[in-house]
């Protein structure tokens, strides 16, 4: 119901006025001059103000004066019965909403009402919104100020409060997550829950009862039914993570879901509605997969809605430094230990590294230099990385590419055991990604380009199946 004051030092206007309000359902707040007007205004959530122009205490300017001091979105309507053009232009030029003299007609003061009513609400949404945008724009999660990362805020801003689908494509560790999370939080189904999964962190079959739910009895061990993550998150938002690893069969099952909103239990065949927003995550290309024949186009076509990239660490290097500084900040809170610095030379290497673990591996950094320095400030020598920048495939064209592979031939003997050879770098190469990934095999094998049933064969031929940190 919206509230609106009443100004005036005449009772008996005072109260036919309002009787005319209360009739249309307004709940109405009276006020005898200027002063009980103020305290009004300060005490109240109004919606708009309706003053006398000529009181005994003061006039209506002043009552507008205040409101636009407390609350620039509040509409404020003048009456009077000394109307004059240079009156009506003043009081509109410091910004009253409308002008009506007496004796008023109530259906005149009613429709100026309800317009004054309706622009403090348009007023207070687009603060609202401007608001939503700062938040966003200022977010500790999303930080930096590279023109990739304003841009990105700008199409989270734009993207969020609608329920279009969204495919959030990057490298490991770039920070998709916190672009769903960002979606999320200025969507208008932030009060519900963000349900998460990561496809890549599960088996097929496993995948498709985590998503679908299942019933008793659907496979061995199915010792009860189960509802799936679409089912929990009906009327809110479910964030699919790393969705490119997904089999052929889950992506079969979930482009129903997109189709025709229906969700069936493994072991079922009662269809159950859902209304869920989606949105998509992937470091993989997915456009390749689909020409590979390893994604479905049609349902490659439903996730694409509105696609969002962010970018890698080193297309953004400008935001390292305020990176760091929220980083040593966490580190400071998470770990319990005094709030460290970091030096300009720090700052330097870090700089020219090339971060293949993007800001994941940033933070990671950050941590584990605050945990090992000895001294109040953090320096080039607490970071294990080299100036040079390392290489990385995707900046290397084929010729480059070439003279890398020719400058690591020459390196080897003239003769050699070549099965031998390529069998131990390949071994090398997976035990060192498994060690980089803390012994998770779905992050080690994104790091290595493989899928997880890949990984899992080149872990049984090398012996390494069992293996351990």
């Amino acid at each position: 119901m919206s509230k609106v004051l009443v100004v005036d030092d005449e009772a008996s206007m005072r109260h036919i006025l309002a009787l005319h309000l209360r009739h249309e359902r307004y709940e109405i707040v009276e006020a005898s001059g200027v002063e009980q007007a103020r305290r009004a205004i300060e005490q109240e959530t109004l919606d708009a103000v309706i003053a006398d122009q000529k009181m005994k205490d003061g006039d209506g300017m002043e009552v507008l004066a205040f409101a636009r001091n407390t609350d620039p979105t509040l509409s404020v309507v003048f009456l009077t019965a000394f109307a004059t053009i240079e009156l009506a232009v003043e009081s509109m030029r410091r910004g009253a909403f409308d002008f009506i003299t007496k004796p008023f007609v109530p259906e005149v003061v009613l429709a100026a009402t309800q317009r004054a009513i309706e622009h403090t609400q348009l007023l207070r949404e687009n603060v609202r919104l401007r608001d939503r945008v700062i938040r966003l724009e200022g977010s500790a999660e999303i930080v930096g100020s590279s023109p990739a990362i304003r841009e990105l805020r700008k199409r989270i801003a734009r993207v969020a409060p609608t329920n279009a689908t969204v495919l959030i494509t990057g490298e490991t560790g770039s920070g998709k997550e916190l672009v769903a999370r960002a979606i999320h939080q200025n969507s208008p189904l932030a009060s519900r829950p963000l349900v998460a999964v990561n496809c890549a962190a599960f088996p097929d079959t496993l995948l498709e009862s985590e998503l679908f739910g299942h019933e008793r009895g659907a496979f061995t061990g199915a010792d009860r039914a189960r509802e799936g993550l679409f089912e929990a998150a009906n009327d809110g938002i479910l964030f699919l993570d790393e969705a490119g690893d997904m089999s052929i069969a889950a992506q079969s099952r979930l482009l129903r879901v997109l189709s025709d909103g229906l969700v069936t239990r493994l072991g079922s065949t009662r269809p159950r509605r859902v209304n869920v927003r989606l949105l998509v995550a992937t470091n993989r290309d997915l456009e390749r997969r689909v020409r590979e024949g390893l994604f479905r186009e049609d349902l490659y076509y439903r996730i694409a809605v509105v696609p969002l990239a962010v970018p890698p660490l080193r297309e953004r290097r400008e935001d390292i430094p305020q990176l760091c500084q929220l980083f040593l900040a966490q580190a400071s809170r998470d770990l319990k230990i005094p709030l460290r610095t970091i030096s300009a030379d720090a700052i330097k290497l870090l700089l020219d590294y090339n971060f293949p673990g993007n800001v994941r591996e940033l933070k990671n950094l950050i941590e584990r230099a605050c945990i090992l320095s000895t001294g109040s400030e953090i320096v080039a020598d607490n970071f294990p990385v080299t100036r040079a920048k390392r290489i990385d495939s995707a900046d290397l064209t084929d010729s480059k590419r070439q003279l890398q592979l020719e400058e690591l031939a020459g390196m080897l003997p003239e003769s050699l055991d070549l099965r031998h050879f390529l069998a131990s770098l390949e071994k090398t190469l997976i035990l060192r990604s498994l060690r980089a990934a803390r012994w998770v095999q779905a992050e080690a094998a994104r790091r290595l380009g493989l899928t997880r049933s890949d990984l899992s064969y080149k872990l049984d031929k090398h012996g390494l199946k069992n293996s351990t940190p």
